[in-house]
């Protein structure tokens, strides 16, 4: 946990402005406040779902809150001549798109409704939505990395750190304890295990142990894209642009993407998308946030399994 404690530390200290910290917490709370009030993203945006403008909501949504929050930040810093390079307007008008698309695609309905996937449409479909970042995350990202990255970063932090994981293990430790208390409240079994079983193994003729690690497979897919665009690309991607000023428009857009989930989950976003942003900037690698991602995600749906199989023993 030392290096975790120097990490922080060190970047708070240089980072820190007290006038942009607030104002930036302001902005979001003010985002975040008006999201939840007209449910923005459930009422306004996905009733386009299929249709081009659906993109283009995501698009401008994340572009406002992405540059606005880069603004605070180079006035603070007063770094004006970072935003005026062509660099930075590349860099982070592609990062955009990628996001965009990633939030909006719906390919993969199209794909779980072919007859080969007829009797297990319901499974097929959580399961190509959690691959499908393949397509809108992976594909882009590699292609922009092969053509344009001028600098090295082992495709945006897949850079090997294996002196950091004893402070990963300690990090996910600490979190058991208040999965598990979280496990006991009535509205975690309302959303998790998200593996919902969907009558998959009785229609494959596969045990049921089969099905649930299919689709947890592709479920923690989807948290290793997340941290590829969110920390790979916009926190060490960005960073040849903008430095540790990369981070805090990457907490900003992270926790847009929330807004179609639980008011607490939104808020906890912004400081676990800080932290995770601190560790990728330090340690030019995305390992760590993986690691706690998938471990958080990966704790959360045994302890519902727990508690769901308990309460039909009783």
């Amino acid at each position: 946990m030392r290096k975790l404690r120097t990490y922080l530390v060190d970047f708070i200290r240089a980072d820190f402005r007290p006038g942009l910290y607030g104002v930036t917490a302001l902005f979001l709370a003010a985002c975040i406040a008006f999201n939840y009030a007209v449910d923005l993203e459930d009422s306004y945006i996905d009733p386009h779902r299929g249709t081009w403008i659906r993109f283009v909501l995501f698009l401008g949504l994340d572009a406002v809150v992405y540059y606005t929050v880069t603004l605070f930040w180079v006035l603070a810093h007063q770094q004006q001549a970072l935003i005026r390079s062509f660099r930075f307007w590349l860099y982070s008008g592609f990062g955009m798109l990628v996001l965009a698309w990633w939030q909006d695609f719906t390919g993969y309905q199209g794909l779980a409704t072919l007859p080969a996937f007829e009797s297990v449409y319901r499974f097929a479909f959580h399961c190509f939505s959690n691959l499908s970042s393949v397509l809108t995350v992976w594909v882009p990202l590699a292609l922009f990395y092969r053509w344009t990255d001028a600098q090295p970063s082992y495709f945006y932090g897949f850079r090997p750190d294996r002196g950091s994981l004893r402070m990963y293990g300690t990090m996910l430790l600490i979190m058991v304890p208040l999965i598990g208390w979280a496990s006991f409240q009535p509205s975690f079994l309302e959303t998790y295990p998200v593996y919902k079983g969907w009558g998959a193994a009785e229609a494959l003729g596969v045990p049921e142990w089969v099905t649930a690690l299919s689709f947890e497979a592709c479920y923690g897919f989807d948290f290793v894209s997340t941290e590829l665009l969110l920390r790979g690309f916009l926190v060490i991607g960005m960073a040849q642009v903008l430095g540790r000023g990369a981070v805090l428009p990457m907490v900003a857009v992270y926790a847009c993407i929330h807004f179609g989930k639980p008011l607490g989950e939104t808020l906890g976003s912004v400081l676990g998308g800080y932290i995770l942003g601190i560790l990728a900037y330090k340690s030019r690698t995305i390992w760590g946030g993986i690691a706690i991602h998938l471990g958080v995600a990966w704790l959360m749906e045994l302890g519902a399994f727990l508690q769901t199989y308990s309460q039909q023993r009783q």
